[in-house]
């Protein structure tokens, strides 16, 4: 439907966390929305909790779960949503963050502005402070790392990632038109847990123009139980990051994408990634990207 927007909220034992979630979408400005509430399988009482919003507001709450209330892990659950999406637009959300009130007014609003745009994202808030006095570190806004609200045509903004030259945006911040997430296929399912949001981006970004605002439109909650912190906590980011690259280099390949810009940058990532951020190599790059940032008042 023109202008509806499915917010796709996905979730996995969130119990503590899914209503604040969830109020954050009844509280936005923009009212043309249905949400999908997809559960990957939970086993604490946030399917329950799910279930009960649906049943209170059912012409514009669904609960969606896969067969056998099985747990199939980020990528699958958020193409789960998206397959009862009936919206023009489609927008994330995980369990345990939240948005701001005009989150999907303003995307909205650029979205009409820019109709060649198939995605629009801003800038998102790294939230600690919800830990109150016992929050490590302060609240941050993301910074782009270059300047933002203009039209990056494909595949300029994925070379700029591969590049570290622009900082992948966060799931929360993504608007997405639901016809090119069709034709770009979703995500990738074979990614479960790590990196799904960076091989959605760079199908989405190699094919697709995106609108990039500097304005912050959501929270990205920071706690240990989270995944990335998990896995960073293991060790495991490197091998993540470089099976993503790898994988990257294979989709391009096999598309018959010939860019002598987009493959230099994606080589060079894979080459980095293969370093270690410990690498020499590494920390004089991000030395030098640090105080050419500061320069440039990013």
């Amino acid at each position: 439907m023109p202008d509806r927007i499915s917010v796709v909220l996905i979730f996995l034992n969130e119990e503590r966390f899914l209503a604040e979630a969830v109020a954050s979408v009844y509280a936005q400005t923009y009212r043309k929305w249905e949400l999908l509430l997809a559960d990957d399988g939970s086993t604490d009482g946030s399917t329950e909790l799910a279930r009960d919003y649906a049943r209170q507001d059912p012409a514009r709450v669904r609960y969606l779960e896969h067969p056998g209330h099985a747990n199939k892990g980020a990528s699958a659950v958020r193409n789960l949503g998206v397959s009862a999406a009936t919206g023009e637009w489609i927008a994330f959300l995980d369990g345990d963050d939240v948005w701001l009130p005009t989150r999907l007014e303003r995307g909205v609003a650029l979205a009409r502005e820019h109709p060649q745009a198939d995605m629009v994202y801003g800038r998102t808030e790294y939230w600690h402070s919800w830990q109150g006095e016992g929050a490590r570190y302060p609240d941050r806004v993301q910074s782009h790392f270059f300047s933002a609200d203009r039209l990056a045509q494909a595949p300029d903004l994925l070379i700029a990632y591969l590049s570290l030259r622009a900082a992948y945006p966060c799931m929360g911040s993504l608007l997405v038109r639901r016809q090119a997430y069709l034709e770009v296929g979703g995500f990738e399912e074979s990614f479960t847990e790590l990196c799904t949001d960076l091989v959605f981006l760079g199908k989405f970004c190699l094919t697709y123009d995106v609108y990039v605002s500097n304005e912050c439109w959501d929270r990205y909650r920071q706690h240990a139980g989270s995944s990335t912190a998990i896995a960073g906590s293991a060790g495991r980011m490197q091998s993540a990051n470089l099976r993503y690259l790898r994988w990257l280099h294979s989709y391009i390949a096999a598309g018959g994408t010939a860019n002598p810009l987009l493959e230099r940058a994606l080589q060079g990532a894979i080459r980095r990634t293969e370093l270690g951020p410990h690498a020499w190599q590494n920390r004089i790059g991000r030395a030098v990207r640090r105080l050419t940032r500061r320069a440039m008042g990013y």
